[in-house]
């Protein structure tokens, strides 16, 4: 029989290569059974106290509770959280970093953000939206309007201005929507974060303020701010008495922030999956569903990572024309 310069016979060899060939493409899958064998770190690219920083506090325990091992939220501020989002993009896709952001900078930012130096839909490796939130029209008691139609009435006679967290974000989309519906002279204010924009709204130095609902909920209750309506097209269970934009005449200005977990482009499916059925699970657990419905959030999934990279494309078709038509670029 021949043999190769090393005593191998070449069936010899051949059996070896394909020892190799089958250890190699076993590796995923046992790698995968064996996930997650260490914590989790959740990057949240807010400082903490934001909705984004809440959400992620609030599903942390329940999700590490269901996977065997601990999830640490570690907040990396910054540029309306692409610093955080592109550390996720540029981490080893293994499962054990991931990022809980929300549709500005993992979506919106693509769009409106001349720079941005990740692709969400190359970069990044979606699992599954984990909850939402209408965004939240509220004036200042001092402007002569109880509801969306005498506002709209009155934007036909003098400028409203409104306030946003910064350009480009989804408050400064809700507020082009509502622009362009109404076709009243609504003028965008931009400030460096919500806190700003509502100390301002409350202050009388705008007419008001668009933004997550649940930042404004205290304002609101305190009667400092006016709720006008919510953005969706159902009323929130915190505020009920608030009627959407739907119900107000003006159903195109629907505008609600979703918040998603996406780890690095390249992460095996079934982690994937698996973080996946995690979530899905942790959101609608009682006790979490209860308190992020409280605070006026509440559980939103898809039924699989798939489903969840179809509804991105989805929500890109949608925004990005109102982007390109508004002439929206951030400041990020």
């Amino acid at each position: 029989m021949l043999t190769n310069p090393s005593g191998i016979s070449r069936r010899g060899a051949f059996k070896a290569l394909l020892a190799c060939a089958l250890a190699a493409t076993a590796m995923p899958a046992l790698a995968a059974d064996n996930y997650p064998s260490k914590p989790i770190t959740m990057v949240v690219g807010f400082p903490p106290g934001g909705s984004n920083d809440i959400v992620a506090r609030l599903i942390a325990p329940k999700l590490g509770e269901i996977l065997g091992v601990s999830v640490v939220v570690e907040n990396k501020p910054g540029a309306n959280a692409t610093i955080g989002t592109e550390y996720v993009a540029r981490a080893k896709p293994d499962g054990y970093t991931i990022t809980l952001g929300s549709v500005s900078p993992l979506l919106l930012s693509y769009y409106a953000y001349p720079n941005l130096p990740y692709d969400p839909y190359k970069d990044l490796s979606g699992i599954t939206t984990v909850a939402s939130t209408p965004e939240l029209l509220a004036i200042n008691p001092s402007v002569p309007a109880k509801n969306l139609a005498e506002l709209v009435a009155l934007s036909k006679k003098q400028d409203i201005t409104l306030a946003s967290a910064g350009s480009g974000g989804l408050p400064h989309l809700a507020i082009e929507l509502l622009k362009a519906e109404s076709k009243g002279r609504i003028v965008h204010v931009p400030y460096k974060g919500a806190g700003p924009g509502m100390v301002d709204a409350v202050g009388g130095h705008v007419s008001g303020i668009i933004v997550d609902l649940p930042a404004l909920h205290k304002l609101v209750m305190d009667g400092r701010l006016r709720p006008i309506a919510v953005t969706d097209t159902k009323r929130s269970s915190v505020m009920p008495d608030v009627p959407t934009t739907v119900e107000s005449g003006l159903p195109s200005v629907i505008a609600f922030n979703w918040f998603a977990i996406m780890g690095p482009q390249g992460m095996p499916m079934d982690i994937r999956e698996k973080l996946h059925a995690a979530l899905v699970k942790a959101v609608n657990d009682p006790d979490t569903k209860s308190k992020l419905e409280k605070l006026g959030i509440g559980p939103f999934t898809q039924e699989s990572p798939a489903a969840f990279d179809a509804f991105m494309k989805e929500e890109g078709a949608r925004w990005s024309k109102l982007i390109k038509d508004a002439g929206v670029k951030s400041e990020g």
